[in-house]
């Protein structure tokens, strides 16, 4: 066992056993974006689209919605949505990572 991982366990140890138990559960919890600061962890729950991509994603969608967009048009209109939903994924990892961290009083 490393040195740093034999503090991290004695420390851990001579917290009461509640607050044990949340530590454990925040590092075994793979939702969790445990790594990144709390500043940071709102501004990610605050990011957006670019205005350009978001103009850009409003006219394929207005326009797929008339099937008027061609075969390259919806390739690139599903990689748009690709993307938000990436972002989005984060944003609510960043939100929950936030309330759990608010929960625990790490944040």
């Amino acid at each position: 066992m490393t040195s740093l991982t034999q503090t991290i366990i004695d420390r851990l140890q001579t917290l009461p056993l509640q607050r044990q138990q949340q530590v454990l559960a925040t590092l075994e919890d793979e939702d969790l974006l445990s790594n990144i600061s709390p500043a940071e962890l709102h501004a990610l729950s605050a990011i957006a689209l670019s205005p350009p991509l978001q103009t850009q994603l409003s006219d394929l969608l207005d326009r797929n919605s008339e099937n008027q967009l061609s075969p390259e048009e919806l390739t690139h209109l599903d990689r748009i949505l690709e993307q938000v939903d990436q972002l989005n994924l984060l944003k609510a990892r960043a939100r929950y990572t936030l309330d759990h961290f608010r929960k625990a009083n790490l944040a």
